[in-house]
């Protein structure tokens, strides 16, 4: 899931505006698409993804901040893990593009995040690719991302990125999400979701942890679905690959706790697509621009 630079330059503009003006968007919806599976009433669960990215640079703590000022409870972040064994918080596998690692550490190309410590990783800007109003922010470890979403009181839509590359990541992030008081009831029941592209790990998370609710991201066939339902609760699919059908055969099986899965589709931006996939029936959009989409299916 990927955020265009030029699209969130020009929407820094609005972003600058909202903080400065004190501004916020409606409260974000709480619907089906809640982990504990209550229904709701005011349309999808919008979900800021990489906090509110399109606004501040994605996967920082400045980006979920944000995300909770303008009023949304539901933030999306990417995990992968460094030389030494930590786990940060970025969405790409190289550092290249959303810091400024080339000039840090020249020579080191291609720059991949499994390539480098935590220590060196915290010397990298991660803000001023995006606006130089950003400028020093960095890429957090997961453990100070997720001790700013407890003192925003968010709540998490966590994919395991790459899992490939990092063998064990999983059993891994749910140790630290353990320490850190996050697979307690409450958690787990409404304020924690993990997903991931490779259905390997989602099932893995859902062996170590059944009591999780897991997505897989992707748009698997029909006659597929069944099989996902083994292990997951949700499907999580590309807003240009589905149809009003595919929906309601995703809603007309019970996943992995029982319950009708759901569908939250990523990444929508603009108020007409928001119309169109809250019209399929989606149980949640996931957006860089949460307020753009909240303003559009809820109608606020």
């Amino acid at each position: 899931m990927y955020v265009r630079p030029a699209t969130a330059a020009a929407a820094a503009i609005l972003g600058f505006a909202l903080t400065v003006l004190g501004g916020t968007a409606s409260p974000a919806a709480t619907g089906p698409g809640s982990p504990d599976g209550t229904s709701g009433v005011l349309g999808p669960v919008v979900y800021a993804h990489r906090g509110a990215s399109a606004y501040a640079p994605e996967n920082t703590l400045e980006a979920i901040d944000l995300a909770g000022r303008l009023g949304f409870d539901w933030v999306e972040n990417d995990v992968q893990r460094t030389r030494d064994g930590e786990l940060v918080v970025v969405h790409d596998d190289t550092l290249a593009r959303t810091t400024d690692v080339e000039q840090v550490f020249p020579g080191r190309e291609p720059w991949r995040v499994k390539d480098f410590t935590a220590a060196e990783i915290a010397r990298l800007d991660a803000g001023s690719w995006f606006s130089p109003r950003f400028a020093g922010a960095r890429v957090p470890t997961l453990r100070e991302y997720m001790e700013r979403v407890g003192e925003n009181r968010q709540k998490l839509l966590l994919e395991i990125k790459k899992p490939e590359l990092y063998p064990g990541i999983e059993g891994e992030t749910l140790d630290l999400l353990g320490r850190l008081g996050w697979l307690d009831e409450d958690h787990v029941s409404r304020r924690l979701v993990v997903q991931s592209f490779s259905a390997d790990s989602v099932r893995i998370v859902h062996g170590l942890r059944p009591d999780l609710v897991t997505a897989f991201l992707g748009t698997p066939a029909v006659a597929d679905l069944p099989r996902y339902a083994e292990f997951t609760d949700r499907i999580n699919p590309w807003h240009t690959t589905i149809t009003a059908d595919w929906v309601t055969a995703v809603h007309g099986l019970k996943g992995a706790h029982g319950k009708a899965m759901e569908v939250d589709t990523w990444i929508v931006d603009d108020a007409a697509t928001a119309r169109k996939v809250r019209d399929m029936g989606v149980d949640g959009i996931i957006t860089n621009a949460p307020d753009v989409v909240q303003n559009a299916v809820i109608g606020f």
